[in-house]
């Protein structure tokens, strides 16, 4: 039988606190792909939430500006004009405009978020009027 003196240790047998060079640092580069995840998926989510926002904002636009122009129509004045008002007043460029009888049909634009080269251009569109 073999013994083996305390303190002292056998060909090739590690320590609970010794390391092989293979294992050395790599909790860190763990670490840092984890960051380097969490901030891609921030950016995404981020990307997301301004997609949305920006689009509430082109469909609150579109509305106002489709029933500022019914109800300027309604006097006969011209609606589009009223309506192109009303959406540049909300930070949206109107795209159409167009008067149907007694309704007004508007489709606005907002400039959404840019990511590089890509910009997002989010629509909002309503129709008011008479007979809407």
């Amino acid at each position: 039988m073999i013994r083996v003196q305390p303190g002292k240790r056998g060909a090739g047998e590690r320590g609970p606190n010794e390391r092989g060079a293979s294992e050395r640092g790599a909790a860190s580069l763990l670490a840092v792909v984890m960051v380097g995840v969490l901030a891609l998926l921030t950016s995404v989510l981020g990307m997301t939430a301004s997609l949305v926002v920006d689009h509430r904002r082109a469909q609150a636009a579109a509305d106002l500006a489709a029933l500022a122009g019914a109800v300027e129509l309604g006097r006969g004045g011209d609606g589009c004009a009223v309506a192109a008002t009303i959406a540049a007043a909300n930070a949206a460029t109107l795209s159409t405009c167009t008067s149907v009888g007694t309704e007004v049909l508007v489709t606005t634009l907002i400039t959404g978020p840019r990511w590089r080269d890509w910009v997002g251009r989010v629509e909002g569109r309503a129709r008011a009027g008479s007979g809407a």
